[in-house]
């Protein structure tokens, strides 16, 4: 997958989309990108849990797997960046071709599986420092005999070097991964990940955890609880979908793994507005999946979100899109006659919680 930085995006769409994101980071070490020209508005900042967000727009994990381009991530105007999915031991993930993209729907499935230069790589790239909200996503090896002990792995070497960390067990392109999301099985990989953090000599980054968008509604009450009770800070919904609502091309719907992109947004943003509801607006939420535009970006913040990621849409919309995000965060602010967008979280909830798939 790519969002074009730096490149023709007629060029990119031509190309495999492995082959194009991979062009895609090499122009951003070669620094062949656009920069941000203009500080952000202020009413665009927030700060909780220690941070201090420049503007809410971040990119998803998934782009910058091994903390390759997160300096120049930053620099293209983006509020944070999420690195990874980075497992403790580098491995390639599923057989090629995984990826598939289509134009029409602006869609994505992929079947990546965890395909990473592993944690030791990532920190020694970290561990020279990065100018800006740097997540570390993390994730458990294939191959794992012990997929607790990953993340607990994760947390006591990422954590040193990451202004929060995320506990990924959604994606649904490692076999039996999900299964962490059952009440019981996460209580016991939150408890220990939350001892590990504890135990981590200096500051302790604040912790979240993604959810999958497939998550029954009935379930999303206990399973909240337990990650309000465990301790993390905050939850990210959502990863990809094994649902094909949405999606017209015949082909994307034959291929297995995540979809994400446009027929994602609304399954991911009312499942957003359902987490915000059960949190009560106590916990910052982070938006992704399916916004490609600006008022996409606007209604995850109304749905219950702090914070917004993207990939896919820029795949489609490229990097212009995130000015095109900022300024109409500002007009809402503005028509709203709020102090800041954190007055507009959260404002049409109860609206998207019982919108029907």
């Amino acid at each position: 997958m790519n969002p074009f930085f730096g490149l023709g995006q007629a060029l990119m769409l031509a190309l495999d989309p492995e082959h194009a994101h991979a062009l895609t980071i090499k122009s951003l070490e070669m620094g062949i990108y656009p920069r941000s020209s203009a500080p952000d508005d202020a009413r665009l900042s927030q700060t909780f849990l220690g941070l201090n967000f420049p503007n809410p727009i971040g990119v998803a994990p998934g782009f910058d797997k091994d903390a390759r381009v997160a300096a120049p991530l930053l620099d293209m105007g983006f509020g944070f960046v999420e690195v990874g999915t980075l497992t403790p031991r580098a491995q390639l993930g599923n057989a090629s071709p995984r990826v598939f993209r289509s134009i029409e729907d602006h869609a994505v499935v992929n079947r990546l599986g965890f395909n990473n230069e592993g944690q030791a790589a990532a920190l020694e790239r970290l561990e020279h420092g990065v100018p800006g909200i740097i997540g570390v996503n993390l994730g458990a090896n294939r191959d794992s005999a012990d997929r607790v002990a990953d993340y607990v792995t994760g947390v006591a070497r990422m954590g040193p070097v990451a202004s929060y960390l995320t506990v990924n067990i959604s994606s649904p392109n490692t076999p039996g991964l999900r299964d962490l999301q059952a009440p019981k099985e996460l209580a016991k990989l939150l408890t220990e990940v939350e001892k590990a953090r504890r135990s981590l000599p200096d500051a302790k980054p604040p912790l979240f955890v993604k959810l999958a968008p497939d998550l029954a509604d009935a379930d999303l009450p206990e399973i909240v609880g337990i990650i309000q009770g465990t301790g993390a800070d905050g939850i990210i919904v959502s990863n990809t979908t094994l649902s094909r609502d949405g999606l017209t091309s015949q082909t994307l719907r034959k291929e297995q793994g995540g979809l994400s992109g446009r027929p994602l947004f609304v399954r991911s943003t009312r499942m957003l507005a359902q987490v915000y509801r059960l949190t009560a607006g106590t916990m910052p939420l982070i938006g992704v999946g399916g916004i490609d535009s600006p008022e996409s970006a606007l209604a995850k913040i109304e749905a219950g979100a702090s914070l917004i990621q993207m990939y896919t849409g820029l795949i489609f919309e490229g990097p212009q899109l995130v000015d095109r995000i900022k300024r109409r965060l500002v007009q809402a602010v503005s028509d709203a006659s709020a102090p800041s967008l954190a007055t507009l979280t959260g404002t049409r909830a109860d609206e998207w919680a019982f919108k029907t798939l």
